[in-house]
Parts: structure tokens; sequence; C-alpha cells
């Protein structure tokens, strides 16, 4: 790692906002070019922000998830505690508390930092136009590379995520082995909408990283079930998730007002393998369900 990593990469000439957009090959070929310079860099900034970074702990997790999780983990024979936290609120979404809204100022304060720190870092411009977050995994181009978030970022899918899809959604087993993520923020007139969609993956975790008292209008999100042609609009308070199936369409409303923070994680197969509906559904023991897929990650990123 070299001394002036972080120098350079904040003097660094990056690509225009519509160059990213229109998904110009230069601007592939600059992520490439400077993947190892960013991480240098990345791993620069988190020493001199240590204090920042040695927050990013499991403190930040809603106490009950926790707990049944981490019980789990001792002991899958009582993974149950962890599905009642678990709330249908529309034929094959969920909806629990992921995150503690009393900590939720020192998640949203690192990503404060991290956007505050000057190094090149992409957004995730494959969601419409939104032009703010971050790509939080090491397949993408331009992610969040430094080293405590991406200690941080791993234990969220592989202890948190993955166990409580394979519990919700059984059909997932053997198409979760890959993780995805990125963050997003919706501003009124500038990131205004995404319209009706289905995701690249097997499942798909979307937590709300808004602070209580941040209020926002709009921007819920709209389900569609196809079976029963029902259509739902749900929002959802600080810290709380939705997980569902990558297939159930969904589209995120305009927002008229103030700005939402989002985490949004997805898990696949090897070379974007997903889950389908209809598919066999495997028979396992809780044993199998809690634990961690020995594949190892692939090159393959859905955008």
């Amino acid at each position: 790692m070299t001394n002036n990593a972080l120098s350079a990469a904040r003097s660094i000439e990056r690509p225009t906002q519509a160059a990213m957009l229109q998904r110009d090959p230069a601007v592939h070929a600059f992520w490439t070019e400077n993947r190892d310079l960013f991480v240098d860099a990345w791993k620069q900034w988190e020493a001199n922000e240590s204090e920042l970074s040695n927050q990013l702990d499991n403190s930040l997790y809603d106490t009950s998830l926790r707990n049944t999780i981490e019980l789990a983990w001792q002991d899958p024979g009582k993974e149950a505690e962890v599905k009642s936290l678990w709330k249908e609120v529309f034929p094959g979404v969920y909806e629990a508390q992921f995150f503690n809204p009393g900590q939720l100022a020192t998640l949203r304060n690192y990503l404060k930092h991290v956007a505050d720190a000057g190094i090149p870092l992409r957004p995730p411009y494959g969601i419409s136009l939104n032009r703010g977050g971050a790509m939080l995994d090491k397949r993408s181009e331009g992610y969040l590379a430094a080293p405590d978030f991406q200690a941080f970022y791993q234990d969220l899918m592989n202890r948190y995520m993955r166990p409580v899809a394979r519990l919700l959604f059984p059909d997932i087993m053997g198409y979760d082995s890959q993780t995805f993520g990125f963050s997003i923020q919706w501003q009124p007139e500038t990131d205004t909408s995404l319209r009706a969609h289905t995701d690249a993956s097997s499942v798909t975790l979307n937590i709300n990283l808004n602070l209580p008292g941040e209020e926002f209008s709009g921007s819920g999100v709209r389900f569609f079930d196809n079976a029963s042609r029902q259509v739902s609009e749900l929002t959802f308070a600080p810290g709380t998730a939705l997980i569902h199936h990558g297939s159930v369409p969904h589209e995120s409303m305009p927002i008229t007002e103030g700005e939402r923070s989002n985490l949004v994680l997805w898990l696949y197969g090897e070379s974007g393998q997903v889950a389908r509906p209809g598919n066999e559904q495997k028979m396992v023991d809780a044993k199998e369900r809690w634990t961690v897929p020995s594949a190892q990650n692939d090159a393959f990123a859905p955008f």
C-alpha cells in the first residue's frame, strides 16, 4: 500500500456523471485501472477514521433480532424464534425490525463520512438514475472497500440475511451462495421513482436507514401479486426491513418531500442463477440452514 494512495485517489480525474449514466466504456476502464489504488485509499482512510469504523458492530442490530440470531447459530433448533419476528405484510413479503432505531445515527454518520471521503465511489446507476449511495460488494466496480465496513457487510449477509432468507423461502437453498449490495438515496426532483420491475436475485432485503423523526413523503414500495392481482403500497419505519423473492414485482413510488435512505441486499447463486417460482424445494434440516456456503465469490455482477 503506497503512502500517497489516499491523496492520489482524491485528486484523480473522475468520469462525468453523464458518462457513468450512459455506461461509457471509458468508465469501466476507469474503475478497472484504478481498482488497486482505490482499495489502498480506503484502507488509509479507514486507518484515519478508526473511531468511526470501530462502531460497526452488532450493537447496530435490533436487540430481539440479534439475540435470536445468535441463539440459532448456537442451536439451530431454536430458529423458530427468528422466524416469529417476521410478519407477512403482503403475499410473499415479510417485515421485521432489523436495525436498532437508536443506533441508526451511527451507521448513517459512517456513510456520511464515506460520502465526504473524496475517494471515487461508484453510485448504483443501474438503479434508474439514482446518483447517491454506493456499491457495497467487492464484486462491483468502485465499491466501498474499507476493510472494517467489508467485515460488517459480510457478517450481515452471512449471519443475518442468508439464514433468515432460507427460513422464509426454503426454495432459495442452492441459489444463495453469492452476495450483492448497494445503498441508495432518494431525493425529490432528482431520484424520484423506480418503475415496476423484478430483481435479478433469489431474495432481496430492503432496509430503511432513515432516522427516527427524519420524515419523507411518498416513496412507498408498491408490490404486485400475480396470482391474486393484489396491489399494495408499503412503507416501513426506521430500521425496519422488507424481504421477498426477487421475482416479486415491485416499484418505488415518487418521493415528494424529504429524503429516503436504504440498503438493498441480494442473494443469488453462482453466475447469477436465481430461484424461480415453482422450483422444487430441497428438504434440509435446521442445521444446514445455519451454515455459510463453501462456494467462492465469483466475479458476476448484475450491474
